[in-house]
């Protein structure tokens, strides 16, 4: 009998290299409404699955759900902690968010037909962890804007200016001459900090088996008045993440850098190595989904 029969479809958040402890993954609160979390083999693939309601993972419902950003939070918080309950006990390839299967046994299928790339993955990640590294214009960089052009001179009670004309003429073209010199600055300042922010990056790869560069993030997201102009995540061995920070540091106090701004995070769980184009991060991702 397949899991959909009883009201419920298998959710994959993880390929492991070998079984984590049950005790420490039916601990874990997965999410509402599911079973606790669990195992199931694939070859020499372990897979750590959930039973999910049916209802509640259908395409329109969820497609209706993540729309909604309270339960696009709520859905990847519970992700995040069944791949972080795997990660906590051997290398994993995290599944994408809403990775669902009618069945186990589609879900085992689905890995099992990748079970060669899937090793591979698992051996490429073991002893690595992902670091997440933001560079924005320093906002102390940032050019005063020019003082507006002075008032246009009033007219006398016989309806001449009490200045002369050009006064006016004059205080505007000035005006226009101070703009035009502050583009040019805040232009010249944007091209040198997204240089600069390429130099961390080439940097940081010095020390990284992997790089990925994401889209910048608006200043919606991230909270900070100025732009985002290096969006990355790293692949460091744990034997080298002493050295990865110690150039994080290097590079944020380096003064010829201090037109930008550096932030990191981590370590986290390698998500951003775990891609769609990777075919171990494939392995069933969407297939057999109701």
């Amino acid at each position: 009998m397949s899991s959909s029969d009883t009201g419920t479809v298998t959710y994959l958040f993880a390929l492991c290299a070998s079984r984590p402890p049950r005790e420490a993954l039916s601990a874990v609160p997965g999410h509402p409404g599911g079973g606790p979390l669990r195992t199931l083999e694939a070859g020499e693939v372990v897979l750590v699955v959930q039973d999910v309601p049916a209802g509640d993972f259908q395409e329109q419902a969820l497609t209706e759900r993540l729309d909604r950003s309270e339960e696009l939070e709520r859905c990847a918080l519970a992700h995040h902690r069944g791949v972080a309950a795997a990660a906590s006990h051997g290398p994993v390839v995290p599944l994408p968010l809403a990775t669902v299967y009618l069945s186990d046994d589609n879900a085992v299928a689905a890995v099992t037909a990748r079970e060669e790339t899937v090793l591979a993955a698992l051996k490429r990640l073991a002893g690595r962890t992902e670091w997440a590294v933001k560079v924005h214009a320093s906002v102390r960089e940032a050019p005063a804007p020019p003082s507006p052009p002075p008032p246009s001179p009033a007219p006398s009670s016989s309806g001449s200016a009490e200045q002369p004309a050009t006064a006016g003429a004059g205080g505007g073209r000035s005006y226009l001459s101070r703009a035009s010199a502050r583009r040019r600055v805040l232009r010249d300042r944007q091209e040198r900090a997204r240089a600069l922010a390429l130099t961390v990056d080439r940097a940081l790869r010095a020390y990284a088996v992997d790089a990925a560069s994401h889209r910048p993030q608006s200043e919606q997201l991230t909270g900070v008045k100025a732009p985002q102009l290096l969006n990355a995540a790293y692949l460091v061995d744990d034997a080298r993440r002493a050295e990865f920070v110690g150039a994080l540091e290097q590079l944020r106090a380096d003064e010829r850098l201090r037109a930008v701004e550096i932030s990191w995070s981590g370590p986290w769980v390698p998500y951003s190595f775990a891609r769609p184009e990777q075919p171990a991060a494939t392995a069933g991702a969407g297939a057999g989904a109701p």
